[in-house]
């Protein structure tokens, strides 16, 4: 019995290495490019979101020298920073998106305080920071990663590319998109309240005195 089963592994493992270095004809080959090629577009995305995260206390620095009194909004970007660079952490394309996501969406009301603060308008550092923050970087890389898993994905569920990926463990690919669907909607921003005064504006002028009453003559 023991010898049968010996021998049944043994073919399994022939069958195997077989499938293996037949290479090209069972797509191992491709399966492997298409992972590498994965790994590559990930690594562009999580550079891109790392460099847009290091913008963020540039930006919130410059902003804050116009509008303190908006610390409510700092701090929320801030903490969505912060999860953005965890999320890099994880490396998992899910969360980044996410994370990602949610900076934009703290970032939202920060970037429309140039319609309280004209002066922020001319501010060149910050029009440089808020012209770098654009997704447009972010998205090539997106487009680019999202390409090749749908291709990887796509291979390691077709016929006879499937077999070998079943056998070598070849596992489905994350999309780099935001799981909450809420997540894409951008935040509201109410201007009907009147803006607070820039920290740099001209006090109003004080109403004249009003003129004293006139006195009856006996």
């Amino acid at each position: 019995m023991l010898g049968r089963r010996t021998l049944r592994g043994g073919r399994l493992a022939i069958g195997v290495a077989a499938l293996l270095l037949g290479g090209t004809g069972c797509g191992y080959n491709r399966i492997q490019q298409l992972d590498e090629q994965i790994n590559t577009a990930k690594g562009n995305i999580e550079a891109q979101l790392q460099r847009r995260a290091d913008l963020i206390p540039n930006l919130v620095s410059t902003v804050k020298g116009y509008a303190q009194q908006e610390q409510i909004i700092f701090t929320r970007v801030a903490d969505a920073q912060r999860g953005l660079t965890g999320a890099i952490g994880t490396h998992d394309p899910a969360q980044m998106a996410q994370a990602n996501d949610n900076l934009t969406r703290a970032l939202v009301p920060m970037l429309t305080l140039v319609q309280a603060y004209p002066k922020l308008q001319s501010d060149q550092l910050f029009l440089k920071l808020q012209d770098e923050l654009t997704e447009n970087r972010i998205a090539v890389s997106r487009t680019d990663y999202n390409g090749a898993v749908k291709e990887y994905n796509t291979l390691i569920r077709t016929f006879p590319t499937a077999m070998t990926a079943k056998v070598t463990g070849a596992k489905p690919r994350t999309y780099f998109e935001a799981t909450n669907p809420a997540a894409r909607e951008a935040p509201t921003v109410d201007f009907s309240q009147p803006a607070a005064p820039a920290a740099n504006a001209a006090p109003a002028p004080a109403p004249a005195p009003a003129p004293p009453p006139a006195t009856k003559r006996p």
